[in-house]
């Protein structure tokens, strides 16, 4: 794609965006605004799977997704999209194997000077398959992730949910981890005001970004929640209805996945902490037994930086 600015080939990273896009209405804010950033050299796209509870396809209906948003960029030449796992781990010690997370492998192991990063927007099923794999890709890739629950004690989040097994993998890895969790990313506020007027007029996928928001927000209320509930009930699971209660709220959303390019752009140096990874228990609270494996967790991500950003991107390539 081109830009209508450039930055020094130096400060130039690799960059792979695994996204579970049809999860909800905010991935595709996050995949097109890193599309559009020039410091990134996307290497690819991996559709990952958001669980059982609201379909049997989901993988393959993020692996749609992301091709729709890329048609609709006219950018499908130019970006290789992967299908990651179908479902989640078993256990700790089965990995879901799958092209996503072999082309991680593959590009962890290029004889590349520039960094990668690895970008998770939902369960990191695919990287501890890669890294259960293929070990030696942990001290070649740097892995952000959109997930997990308030410190210390952990709760309820969605993302963590469809994969526990797999952080568990991860969070006892050597591999180099920035840890987004809810408590930040539910800071990314927008209202349907501010969309209409940032991002709704700039392109096509301006226009479809603002549509498909606006269309999931009824989505969730009247089908998606609901159906949601019952189908984890069906399937032995419990999700309390009270982790959903009033979400969502009718005139806002949360871009909760668009940190990874700005915290990709600018690592907000005072905006974390290196913590123990803990032990993940089935209920999602944190189990703190270990002091040696530390990652970095963010208690803060600029969300006026982020936003203005993506909305400065939008009108530089579509105003």
């Amino acid at each position: 794609m081109k830009h209508p600015f450039d930055i020094p080939e130096s400060k130039k990273i690799r960059l792979i965006i695994n996204t579970d896009a049809k999860n909800e209405a905010d991935d595709q804010f996050a995949i097109v605004h890193a599309l559009l950033t020039p410091r990134f050299k996307i290497d690819g796209i991996i559709a990952a799977h958001f669980g059982k509870h609201r379909t049997e396809y989901s993988m393959v209906e993020s692996y749609e997704e992301v091709i729709k948003v890329l048609d609709i960029m006219n950018l499908r030449d130019e970006v290789d999209v992967y299908k990651g796992a179908v479902n989640a781990m078993p256990d700790e010690e089965t990995p879901q194997l799958s092209e996503g997370a072999d082309f991680i492998i593959r590009e962890a192991m290029k004889d590349d000077p520039s960094p990668l990063y690895v970008a998770f927007l939902g369960p990191v099923t695919d990287l501890a398959a890669a890294y259960m794999k293929e070990p030696a890709i942990a001290d070649k890739l740097t892995a952000l992730w959109i997930g997990c629950g308030a410190w210390p004690e952990g709760e309820f989040e969605f993302n963590l949910m469809n994969d526990i097994n797999a952080a568990n993998v991860i969070f006892r890895s050597p591999i180099p981890l920035w840890v987004i969790p809810q408590t930040v990313y539910k800071l990314m506020r927008v209202s349907i005001a501010e969309l209409a007027v940032n991002v709704k007029p700039y392109g096509e996928i301006g226009a479809y970004l603002y549509q498909q928001l606006i269309d999931f927000n009824f989505d969730m209320v009247d089908k998606y929640i609901p159906n949601m509930i019952e189908h984890a009930k069906q399937d032995g699971k419990e999700i309390d209805p009270k982790d959903f209660e009033g979400w969502p709220k009718g005139e806002m959303w949360h871009l909760g996945d668009s940190p990874i390019v700005s915290l990709l752009l600018d690592d907000h140096q005072y905006g974390y902490e290196m913590k123990p990874a803990p032990r993940i228990t089935s209920d999602m609270r944190y189990v703190h037994y270990q002091k040696e494996r530390l990652i970095r967790w963010y208690h803060f991500v600029d969300s006026t930086f982020t936003l203005q950003d993506m909305y400065a991107k939008l009108k530089l390539h579509y105003g």
